[in-house]
């Protein structure tokens, strides 16, 4: 008998590109959505959450409520586990980017679709679904964050990394055509109080753990609130990371406040090394030629550097690829990672690309960023997919690995992150030779 007072919440692994299911032993990146929406969840209702990666849906469940958070390209298992359990007679409630990005599309495959943040809406939906009047679309664009404690303690007993997730803020104030964030928050950026951030900061610590990711899209474009935040966090002697824009390497005081609070890696989206690439994805205010004086200001404050670049853009050339392999051994940065740029329906790149009938591929399920789906402009799409590949395989030779994560700096002040750092390269050496792409679930 299902028991309609129970759900059971997924974040699904996506498909490799030999369509087996992504596994792994051990889940590093925690999603933070499926313990927020169980704290968002009233009382009387019992909750489950599956992350795919290291677990398997349990299609047996007796909850009659499932909920699906769909990121990236796991969109298509996505999809199958909304079929699988409609056919069960289960009421399948859709979530999360790419959901928000495609609701029409999303509309087939589930019960309801919730677009854009769930804060104002979980709740509503819950109420509708308990009353039998479920309705087809949710969505309330959100005017503040305000988040209760997330229920980090439902995921204890996975096997997850040493780090869990810790918001401070949604949305960013950079309007790149290509960027999912932009397209469904428009420059909106919204951050939380500083007080509640740190509330789940030291939850995270009487869990037992001595660091967490700091989830926002860029954190430091607020500095007075980015140094109230780092103020607040020092005391906390924690380590942490997260994400922002290169030009953090402009403001080095705001950059010793960040590193003597406990921040040891900054994640950047470089994008691309030459200017007309950047500028045709709406990104002119980066300045590729200043990347590596940029990098090295912020690693001398002792920050490691993780970045993510693309490559298919306007500007891009056989030539120019080849010199972003280069740019990253070079720079010695420590993970870097690579993505064909891809028209994702909902952003304006993509409508840009269908404007001049560039869309090679029109099949948006078989989307996944490393194959090229539409027509760049100074190689063809079969050019730039082998172009990708091989950028990955000389960026991830041994001889680059050793250079980027051992010859450097870091290897005397924290040989145990230098350690750890070449171990997770030569992780994705492996999927790479294996023709998987490196992804972070």
């Amino acid at each position: 008998m299902m028991n309609r007072k129970k759900i059971l919440l997924i974040q699904p692994t996506p498909y490799d590109q030999h369509g087996k299911l992504v596994k792994k032993k051990k889940l590093y990146f925690v999603g933070l959505a499926l313990p927020l929406l169980a704290a968002l969840t009233p009382e009387e209702y019992e909750v489950e959450l599956c992350y795919e990666t290291i677990e398997d849906v349990p299609f047996d469940t007796d909850a009659a409520l499932i909920g699906i958070s769909s990121m990236g390209h796991a969109v298509m298992r996505t999809i199958d586990i909304a079929k699988k359990f409609r056919e069960l007679g289960k009421t399948v409630i859709l979530g999360g980017y790419m959901v928000s990005l495609m609701p029409e599309e999303a509309k087939k495959y589930g019960d309801a679709v919730m677009i854009g943040d769930a804060e104002e809406t979980w709740a509503e939906m819950l109420q509708d679904y308990s009353r039998g009047e479920l309705k087809k679309v949710y969505y309330k664009k959100l005017t503040e964050l305000k988040t209760p404690l997330p229920k980090y303690e439902m995921i204890l007993n996975k096997n997850i990394g040493n780090f869990l997730p810790v918001q401070a803020g949604r949305g960013c104030p950079k309007t790149c055509s290509f960027c999912s964030v932009y397209c469904l928050y428009k420059g909106q950026y919204l951050k939380r109080e500083i007080p509640e951030v740190i509330r789940d900061i030291k939850r995270v610590k009487e869990l037992g753990f001595k660091q967490f990711l700091l989830l926002d899209d860029n954190i430091f474009s607020n500095r007075d609130y980015a140094i109230e935040l780092c103020t607040e966090i020092r005391k906390l002697k924690m380590k942490w990371m997260t994400q922002c824009s290169i030009d953090i390497a402009k403001d080095e005081e705001l950059l010793d406040i960040i590193a003597k609070s406990g921040c040891y890696v900054l994640s950047f989206g470089l994008e691309s090394i030459t200017k007309e690439s950047l500028r045709s994805m709406n990104k002119s205010w980066a300045k590729p030629e200043l990347y590596a004086k940029q990098i090295e200001i912020i690693r001398r404050h002792g920050i490691d550097i993780s970045t993510e670049m693309v490559v298919g853009a306007d500007g891009d050339t056989l030539e120019s690829i080849k010199k972003t392999a280069r740019f990253v051994a070079d720079n010695h940065i420590a993970v870097p990672r690579f993505y064909i740029l891809t028209p994702i329906p909902g952003t304006k790149f993509f409508d840009e690309m269908q404007e001049q009938d560039r869309i090679y591929n029109t099949d948006i399920y078989s989307y996944n960023s490393c194959e090229a789906v539409h027509i760049p402009k100074n190689m063809t799409p079969e050019e730039l997919t082998k172009a990708y590949w091989e950028l990955y395989n000389e960026v991830y030779s041994m001889k680059s690995i050793v250079k980027r994560t051992l010859l450097t700096r870091t290897i005397f002040r924290r040989p145990v992150d230098a350690v750890f750092y070449f171990a997770v390269n030569c992780f994705y050496r492996k999927q790479i030779k294996s023709g998987i792409v490196p992804n972070i679930v």
